[in-house]
C-alpha cells in the first residue's frame, strides 16, 4: 500500500459509504481494562451515524460470557496456523450498545476464556501468588491468532471494508497480516489501515524465536519493519505497516516523539511524522451526563449545578461514612493504581492537604500491591477524612464524579484522558499535571483566564508532589474564597463539547484523505 497516494488537504468522501472495520482486544460491554475499551464501544456508533457503516471484531472472553451479552454463533470458522499446529476458532456475533453496530466476537476458549476475577486472572496478565501481576507468557500466541482470525473473518463474513482501523498493540500485526499474499490487502489497493496508539507504554515485545510460530518471515526481522532490540515489537509493526497512525491527544502525538515519552519508538515515530495524527478521546453523553444519569443521587445541569452537587456530595459522604460537611472541600479520585497515574505525587501531597481544615478524599481504584498499601495506611491515619474502594465499580465511578468538589489527575503521563472530561460534565474541577490530553483539554485558571471565561481546572507542570499540592491549594483558595468565580469555573467546564461527535469529524477526515482518489 502507497503511503503517499493522497495529496495533501484532499478530504472529500467518496459517493459510496465506505465500511469502517475496527479490530481491538477490548470493547466496552464485552471486555474492558481501561479507555481502549470506551473508544472502541463508543467511535463506531458516531461514525456509523454520520454515514460512516462500521463493524467491530474483538475475542470472546470469559467474562463476556459471564456478562449475559445478547450473543449467538454464526456457522462461519476459522483455522489459524500457529507453533506448527493448526488452530481453530468460531465466529459469534452481537452488536454495540446502540444496537445497530454489528460486533464479530472470535471465540477460541483456550486463548481467551482464561480471564476469572477471583483468582486474579485478567485478559492480559495473571496474579501470582506474591501479589504481582505478570503478562501471560504467550500474549505473542493469543493475539497472533486474533490478528489472522481477523483476516480470515473477512472473507467468510464477505465482508468488505474499505478501512481496517487497528487499536494498539494487540492488533499491531493486523496490518502485516493484511499485507501477506493472498490476504485481502495484499494487492496494495483492496483495504487502507489505520492504527491508533492508545498508550504507547505497552507494546507487545516479545523473544525474536516468536516469529516462525506465528507464520512472519525472518525477512520481516531487520531494524526497519518489526526488530525492536533483538525482539519482536507489537506497536512498532502497527506503526510501520499501517497507512496512518494516530494517537489520542495533539500533545502526545508530539510528546511520543522525544525520548522522554517515546518508550524507544521516538525514532520510528519521528520518521513517520507525515502519517500522525492525534485526535482526542470523545465523551459519550448518553452515559456520562448528570443531567439524565441514572447512577448518581440527583439530575442536574448547569442551570441547577449548586443544588444537584450538593445532594449528590451528601451522598457520596455517607457512601463512604465521611462527615456530611456541605462545606468541606471533597477531593475526588478514580484510578487504575499504577504509577503512570501520579499515585506517588499524591502519597507526598495528601498528608499536608488532609492536615488542612476539613478537606476529605476518595478514591476508587485497584492495581499494584504498593499503592493499595499506601492508600491503606492514610486511610487509616485519616479515618474521617479519606474514604477508599480498592476496585472498579462503573457505578460508584459515576457518584464520585457528580459529588467530588475536585478531581485529582496528576498523572506522570496521560495520552489523553477521559475522567477530566467526565469531571467537567459533572461540574467538578480538575486538577492536573498538564501533559498529554490533559494539556490539550484543561484551560488553566488564571486572572486572564478568568476575565476571558475560558478557565475551566487547574494546572501543573512539575512532576512533584509539591507542585500538585500548590494546584490544589489554588483551587481550594477559590473554592472557599469566591463562590461566584469557582460557580464561573464549573459552568464554563459543563459547557464544553467533548463529545465523541467532535472527534469523529476528525476521523473522518482522516478516513477520507485515506480514500480519496489520488490526482
Amino acid at each position: 500500500m502507497v503511503d503517499d497516494a493522497v495529496a495533501p488537504g484532499k478530504a472529500s468522501r467518496p459517493d459510496a459509504s465506505p465500511l469502517i472495520l475496527h479490530a481491538a482486544s477490548e470493547v466496552v460491554g464485552f471486555a474492558k481494562t481501561g479507555g481502549l475499551a470506551d473508544v472502541v464501544g463508543s467511535l463506531p456508533c458516531v461514525l456509523a451515524r454520520h454515514g460512516y457503516p462500521c463493524v467491530v471484531m474483538t475475542p470472546l472472553y470469559r467474562s463476556t460470557r459471564a456478562a449475559r451479552v445478547p450473543m449467538q454463533a454464526t456457522p462461519h470458522r476459522v483455522r489459524v496456523p500457529l507453533a506448527g499446529r493448526e488452530i481453530a476458532g468460531a465466529i459469534w456475533q452481537s452488536t454495540l450498545a446502540d444496537g445497530e453496530v454489528p460486533v464479530y466476537l472470535v471465540e477460541q476458549p483456550e486463548f481467551f476464556e482464561r480471564d476469572d476475577p477471583v483468582s486474579g486472572a485478567g485478559l492480559y496478565q495473571f496474579t501470582r501468588l506474591d501479589g504481582t501481576r505478570v503478562d501471560y507468557p504467550d500474549n505473542a500466541e493469543r493475539y497472533a491468532f486474533f490478528c489472522q482470525a481477523v483476516v480470515q473473518a473477512i472473507e467468510r463474513l464477505g465482508l468488505r471494508p474499505a478501512i481496517v482501523h487497528a487499536h494498539d498493540w494487540q492488533t499491531g500485526l493486523l496490518p502485516v497480516y493484511l499485507q501477506k499474499p493472498g490476504h485481502p490487502g495484499a494487492d496494495g489497493a483492496g483495504i487502507h489501515t489505520v492504527f491508533t496508539i492508545h498508550n504507547i507504554a505497552y507494546q507487545g515485545v516479545f523473544p525474536a524465536e516468536v516469529l516462525p510460530r506465528i507464520g512472519l518471515d525472518w525477512r520481516l526481522f531487520n531494524p526497519e519493519q518489526l526488530e525492536f532490540y533483538g525482539q519482536l515489537n507489537c506497536l512498532k509493526a502497527g506503526i510501520v505497516f499501517a497507512e496512518r497512525i494516530t494517537t489520542v491527544s495533539a500533545r502526545y502525538a508530539l510528546e511520543i516523539q522525544t525520548p522522554y515519552f517515546g518508550c524507544g519508538l521516538q525514532g520510528v515515530l519521528s520518521a513517520r511524522r507525515d502519517r500522525l495524527t492525534g485526535i482526542v478521546n470523545g465523551v459519550d453523553y448518553r452515559i456520562w451526563n448528570p443531567a439524565h444519569d441514572p447512577l448518581i443521587a440527583s439530575r442536574y445541569d448547569s442551570s441547577n449545578v449548586s443544588e444537584g452537587k450538593a445532594i449528590c456530595k451528601a451522598a457520596l459522604q455517607r457512601r463512604f461514612r465521611l462527615p456530611e460537611q456541605p462545606r468541606a472541600p471533597l477531593l475526588g479520585m478514580v484510578s487504575r493504581l499504577v504509577e503512570q497515574k501520579g499515585l506517588d505525587l499524591l502519597r507526598e501531597a495528601a498528608p499536608p492537604l488532609l492536615a488542612e481544615d476539613g478537606v476529605q478524599l476518595v478514591v476508587l481504584g485497584d492495581g499494584e500491591p504498593a499503592y493499595r498499601r499506601m492508600l491503606q495506611e492514610l486511610q487509616a491515619r485519616y479515618p474521617q477524612q479519606v474514604g477508599l474502594a480498592l476496585t472498579f465499580d462503573e457505578g460508584l465511578a459515576h457518584q464520585i464524579e457528580a459529588g467530588a468538589d475536585i478531581y485529582l489527575m496528576p498523572s506522570l503521563y496521560e495520552p489523553s484522558g477521559l475522567n477530566q472530561l467526565y469531571s467537567l460534565k459533572y461540574g467538578t474541577v480538575p486538577v492536573v499535571r498538564a501533559t498529554g490530553g490533559l494539556a490539550d483539554t484543561i484551560v488553566d485558571v488564571t486572572p486572564e483566564t478568568l476575565a476571558s471565561g475560558t478557565a475551566t481546572g487547574f494546572c501543573f507542570t512539575a512532576y512533584a508532589g509539591s507542585a500538585l499540592l500548590e494546584a490544589t491549594r489554588r483551587a481550594l483558595a477559590l473554592y472557599r474564597g469566591d463562590r461566584e468565580r469557582w460557580l464561573q469555573v464549573v459552568r464554563t467546564g459543563m459547557s464544553q463539547d467533548w463529545s465523541w461527535d467532535r472527534s469523529a469529524r476528525e476521523y473522518q477526515k482522516l478516513y477520507d484523505q485515506l480514500l480519496a482518489p489520488a490526482d
